[in-house]
């Protein structure tokens, strides 16, 4: 949420180490969601309602300025239920102490529903009623559901007959999210924006799968439904977020900047052991805005924030590279381990018109990697690579001329070779991507030691990935071109800055003011 000048920022921290302890909250603020100030826990599980767990919840932001926060409760039964919480003191910037309360819990799990069903409430949104209206994840069977509550103090609520929206087969819904997109500015709007020019999203994070997926439709308050343009791409079964490590991700709108802003987590893929070792597991990934795609008008599109450029150093070009097929080609950036990266590629038309068409479908999950070599790819970038290259993360395009004649592209990331330990996941992510007819293929990748996010095609699909390379890192880190395809050369032109530190810094209450 933003605040007086201030992004506040709350989620699940364990104290004991990454495999158990009870969930607390820990809190966090910054003015740019770059620069952060780590400030002392925010809650903690000291309550019978929140005995076992204090889980995630979401901030409101009323007209007159009060913060709302709701949360889920595992009480001391492993009953889930919702609590309200609010600052201590609403002048604080910073809002260091809250106060949960007195009469929580505010929600019960309701007839029909599991005790451990029910939980991660949303952001507040406004109805034409005057009321305010907020959605909870559950599951009926194997059925995910959003139920749907209406309030007008926070503190007693009233069950919606129905609900937001029910998807079979798709198991407990978590950190459900609903939010507005605008169909025609590029601006965020707030969540109780609602008519013309106003598409809706149902997110959910699938506790089944662990994936995080969302549909993009229409919002009838009046009878509190969520009805999704393509039923192909309900929630839960269409489109994803993020096609790597991303999970519990949670929007708030900025009022300062007129954005809507994504979070989400960022788990590990090594082994738990390595977590407890080093005494911490996983990190919340950098903030992204979130817009509808005009061009396409059936998903989204999601961009670092502009503020991760103000950690951008110097920076070298590259223009117009050809990268014959089966070459590598190292560019001299310097160490690597800490990268902003945009790229953009091109296909000779001639050689697109000479390539044989398949019917061969590709899915980059259960392909060879950047080692499967085909006509018309892979081809891209090799990050965090050794100079032997026995360690790199390819992350790359593969396109495929259908039986129509069309082309059919998809984007993905390799952790196959990422690493030369033996307790570390390795799996290819990815997924297809859109590249309409005026589209070259684009992608803007963020590297940062253990982490590499991408976005192709201005953010149509995102891919996060976790590697944990033992010879490619810090200054021994390398970037190269690569192009595996059998048939085609490539044309890369390529601007990579060196990225500095966001220096998070911890709580000094003499200094509480700046950051």
């Amino acid at each position: 949420m933003y605040y007086k000048g201030w992004y506040h920022f709350f989620y699940q921290y364990n104290p004991k180490g990454a495999v158990w302890g009870t969930i607390v909250w820990g809190h966090a603020v910054s003015r740019d969601l770059i620069h952060w100030l780590h400030l002392p826990l925010a809650m903690v599980a000291d309550q019978w309602y929140d005995q076992n767990g204090v889980w995630t919840g979401s901030a409101t932001i009323l007209p007159d300025g009060q913060v709302i926060m709701l949360y889920t409760g595992s009480t001391n039964e492993s009953v889930q239920v919702q609590n309200l919480a609010y600052p201590a003191d609403p002048s604080d910037p910073l809002l260091v102490d809250w106060i949960k309360y007195p009469s929580n819990p505010v929600l019960f799990p309701p007839p029909g529903i599991d005790t451990k069903d029910f939980r991660d409430p949303t952001t507040a949104w406004l109805t034409s009623e005057g009321k305010w209206r907020i959605s909870i994840g559950s599951k009926l069977n194997k059925t995910g559901i959003a139920l749907v509550y209406d309030t007008s103090d926070f503190k007693t609520y009233e069950r919606v007959e129905g609900l937001l929206r029910a998807v079979p087969g798709t198991g407990m819904w978590e950190c459900v999210d609903f939010f507005p997109v605008s169909s025609e500015g590029e601006n965020g709007l707030d969540a109780s924006i609602n008519g013309e020019n106003v598409k809706h999203v149902v997110k959910v994070s699938l506790d089944d799968d662990r994936h995080d997926y969302y549909a993009v439709g229409t919002y009838d308050e009046k009878n509190a439904k969520f009805t999704p343009d393509d039923l192909k791409n309900d929630v839960g079964i269409g489109l994803r977020y993020d096609y790597g490590i991303f999970y519990a991700s949670k929007t708030f709108y900025d009022q300062s900047k007129g954005s809507r802003v994504l979070w989400s987590w960022i788990g590990e893929s090594d082994s738990e052991f390595a977590d407890v070792a080093k005494g911490w597991a996983s990190i919340q990934g950098i903030p992204r805005t979130v817009t509808l795609d005009k061009k396409t008008g059936s998903s989204l599109l999601q961009w670092p924030v502009a503020e991760v450029e103000s950690l951008r150093l110097g920076s070298n070009e590259f223009e117009n590279l050809k990268v014959k097929p089966g070459s590598v080609v190292p560019l001299e950036v310097g160490t690597a381990a800490q990268l902003d990266i945009v790229a953009e590629f091109e296909i000779d038309n001639k050689a697109l018109e000479m390539t044989g068409q398949s019917n061969k479908a590709y899915e980059c999950s259960t392909s060879g990697g950047a080692a499967e070599r085909g006509s018309l790819g892979p081809f891209g970038l090799l990050v965090l690579a050794d100079d032997d290259l026995s360690e790199y993360t390819p992350t790359y395009f593969y396109v495929v001329k259908g039986n129509d004649g069309q082309l059919k592209t998809s984007f993905c990331s390799d952790q196959l070779r990422s690493s030369l330990a033996t307790d570390v996941g390795k799996k290819i992510f990815g997924s297809s991507v859109t590249v309409l007819e005026d589209e070259k293929l684009s992608v803007r990748i963020l590297v940062d030691h253990s982490v590499v996010e991408s976005f192709a095609q201005g953010g149509r699909t995102c891919v996060t990935s976790r590697v944990y390379p033992t010879k490619a890192i810090y200054g021994a880190a390398r970037l190269f071109l690569f192009n595996n395809a059998t048939e085609v050369t490539v044309t890369a032109s390529v601007k990579v800055w060196q990225m500095n530190s966001a220096f998070i810094r911890p709580f000094n209450p003499q200094q509480s003011n700046s950051i």
